[in-house]
């Protein structure tokens, strides 16, 4: 095959990842846009709701164990297509389920099947798009900043999510809410076809392979696995209560909440990845990340602590900014220490940011949860400023859930001292 030629073949593979990305967003962000309906029509609390999150990466949890061993012996055209198929079989069953057997059964059981696709979307392109010839599809990009270009490809599947979803919801009532997991299923569908056609390179770039136990010895790396589940869990702890946390804490309406919350809150984290992907090469990562870091630290603050539903949205949003570069950062650097990792370092690295996915948000539940039920049991009425026991709950959730940019601030502000003193090898 010709250079050009070859170059155009993996030009194929880049998209079809990019729309891998986009199908993990659908199968992430979809179903927090239901969260008030379930309240409404099945009666799921706070805690059932975290559950569900919980649930989701969980699933993606095990899968990413279960591809570390599994993966590269199956082949990565046969998981990539499984990918695909149980992502739009569980956006199907979503909207079949709860409706043929008992609601929150059904969810959770469309829950899982999407799950597992999720997880192996994950653990599956970022090693692929790591390991295309940078004489092809990436053209001369630095590593790093084609991994902030594809990640933002998620942004851009969450936000189309969000606002065509609520715009929707808004025309045809939230009655049929259940239509639109079907509409959605049409992508992963769609991508499974391309999947099986397009041209895939060798995991790991032709490198020497570096070995688990190799990887399980050295502290970097171990770092590196601590800042992945800071990553998941600052994001999505954010991400997924936004929407819900919008409507009941801040009293805005849906739809309003939904564009100026979690729908910027994508925008910001889609254009942050762009940023780096142009600017990547001119930047160093390292001080970047830690910046972003604190950025998030003072959109927790500003979204719990300031009184005025538009500051506390402006904090929403600007956490995705200050979000984006954390999730593919961290492979980068990852993979840059060793670029003789194969699909099984990725999916150790997936594991825990999954690991901190589904902590963040449960947690934040459980004590939204628990704080509702305390002062709503002590029958105070408004407490705190005149906030509803509700209110207080859901603020006092994402307060919780500030500790993972704060473990992720520390964390990168260690690894640079380190690195610099030369502490780790």
């Amino acid at each position: 095959m010709s250079k050009r030629g070859h170059a155009n073949s993996f030009k194929f593979t880049l998209y079809t990842c990019f729309i891998g990305y986009i199908v993990q967003a659908i199968t992430v962000n979809l179903v927090p846009l239901f969260f008030v309906i379930f309240q409404r029509d099945f009666g799921v609390s706070f805690e059932q709701i975290g559950r569900l999150v919980l649930l989701n990466f969980t699933t993606q949890i095990v899968t990413d164990l279960l591809s570390v061993r599994w993966a590269d012996r199956m082949g990565t055209r046969r998981c990539l297509v499984l990918a695909h198929f149980c992502s739009a079989a569980g956006l199907i069953g979503l909207s079949i389920f709860p409706r043929v057997m008992p609601p929150y059964l059904g969810l959770a059981a469309a829950t899982i099947i999407y799950a597992v696709g999720g997880g192996l979307i994950e653990v599956l392109i970022s090693p692929i798009v790591e390991s295309l010839p940078s004489d092809g599809s990436l053209s001369s990009n630095a590593k790093s900043a084609a991994m902030s270009l594809l990640h933002s490809f998620y942004c851009w599947g969450q936000l189309g999510v969000i606002l065509i979803t609520t715009l929707l919801l808004r025309l045809t009532g939230e009655g049929l809410w259940w239509i639109f997991p079907l509409l959605w299923a049409v992508v992963p569908t769609v991508n499974l076809f391309f999947c099986r056609k397009c041209p895939l390179p060798e995991i790991g770039g032709g490198e020497k392979s570096v070995g688990l136990s190799s990887l399980l010895h050295n502290r970097i790396f171990w770092l590196a696995l601590v800042l992945m589940a800071s990553a998941g869990a600052s994001e999505l702890a954010m991400s997924q209560w936004s929407s819900l946390f919008a409507e009941k804490a801040l009293g805005v309406p849906k739809v309003m909440g939904d564009l100026l919350g979690p729908c910027l809150f994508a925008l910001l984290m889609g254009s942050g990845r762009l940023f780096y992907a142009k600017m990547g090469d001119k930047i160093s990562l390292e001080p970047l990340l830690l910046s972003s870091a604190g950025l998030c630290i003072l959109c927790y603050c500003l979204t719990v602590f300031v009184p005025l539903p538009a500051f506390s949205l402006m904090g929403c949003a600007v956490c995705g900014l200050s979000v984006s570069l954390m999730w593919p950062g961290t492979l980068s650097m990852t993979a840059k220490r060793f670029p003789g990792g194969n699909t099984a370092m990725f999916g150790i690295l997936a594991l825990f940011g999954d690991v901190g996915a589904s902590l963040g948000p449960w947690m934040a539940g459980v004590v939204s949860d628990n704080v509702t039920a305390l002062n709503g049991a002590a029958a105070w009425g408004t407490v705190h400023g005149g906030l509803l026991p509700e209110q207080l709950g859901l603020k006092a959730g994402l307060l919780t859930a500030m500790i993972f940019p704060v473990i992720m601030f520390v964390g990168v502000w260690f690894m640079m001292r380190a690195a610099k003193k030369k502490r780790i090898p």
